[in-house]
């Protein structure tokens, strides 16, 4: 068993958290991965800008306001109560208004968007394994970690209470229980989806289409990896809540990428093919 504390330190008076400091390191990875492709395209670069302040504010808002719907109106201030479709539908939204905003097509900023967000999310995952967060169940796998101070601890008594999990009678509520890193899990998986995206994204088909096939990944990702997560918030039936969403990304994804793939190659309009930082 591999006992895992959250990773925090001050600098001065201001805490620094690991949660903290891989959502910086996740938005940066996007931008980066983004600029890439623009590069290559011969756009602008000026838009990424754009995308990554309206996935920050909106990914932010829509993740906090998703738990605290789960949770509790209490978990307002919380520091690690952010749930990823929350973040995303809001991430969405906000990143859609800046190109509404810039008029540039919605269809190439999936095609931006699509390799950037699977190595973020690998990223972001991270976060959530260095302060305990989003762990999966009892296991005796070599691998297996535990959180003694996770958010919550991966105590007997914690786990019975908050997720359903179901121990042995007489078991000791403060037994310190050894459990699936499920977010290591999913950031092998989702590093593994960024470099087929990558490599798909020269492909001569419509464009945008790479989003569709994003969502198809995402959705599958995460409903397979709910099945070893430490949770109980069923939904419809034996699905959990992540994995009824998961199942939609899918259906939304495979309409998308079907009908994209097939589609034309549209302009980027004006904004982001002669921006002010195009060289």
């Amino acid at each position: 068993m591999i006992i895992v504390q959250p990773l925090e330190f001050t600098l001065g008076s201001i805490k620094i958290t690991g949660f903290g400091l891989t959502m910086a390191l996740a938005f940066m990875t996007g931008a980066w991965i983004m600029e890439r492709e623009v590069r290559r395209l011969r756009y602008s670069a000026d838009f990424i800008g754009d995308i990554v302040l309206g996935a920050v504010v909106g990914g932010i808002v829509g993740a906090k306001l998703w738990y605290v719907a789960l949770y509790g109106i209490e978990t307002l201030t919380s520091r690690s109560g952010l749930v990823f479709y929350g973040g995303f539908l809001g991430g969405v939204l906000g990143v859609i208004l800046m190109g509404w905003v810039k008029r540039v097509p919605i269809r190439w900023t999936m095609h931006l968007v699509a390799p950037a967000l699977a190595a973020a999310y690998a990223v972001g995952r991270v976060g959530c394994f260095v302060v305990g967060d989003d762990y999966g169940r009892p296991t005796d796998l070599p691998w297996a970690v535990a959180f003694p101070n996770g958010s919550p601890p991966s105590l007997a008594g914690v786990m019975a209470r908050q997720f359903g999990t179901v121990f042995p009678e007489g078991t000791d509520p403060m037994t310190l229980v050894a459990v699936h890193p499920t977010q290591l899990y999913e950031v092998i998986i989702m590093l593994v989806v960024f470099a087929v995206l990558w490599r798909w994204r020269t492909a001569a088909r419509g464009t945008g289409w790479l989003f569709g096939a994003y969502l198809v990944f995402a959705g599958a990702e995460r409903f397979a990896v709910e099945i070893l997560r430490a949770k109980d918030d069923r939904f419809l039936g034996p699905l959990t809540l992540a994995q009824a969403t998961g199942l939609l990304s899918i259906v939304v994804g495979a309409v998308l990428w079907s009908r994209l793939a097939a589609a034309e190659t549209v302009d980027p309009g004006p904004y982001l093919s002669r921006g002010k930082g195009n060289k």
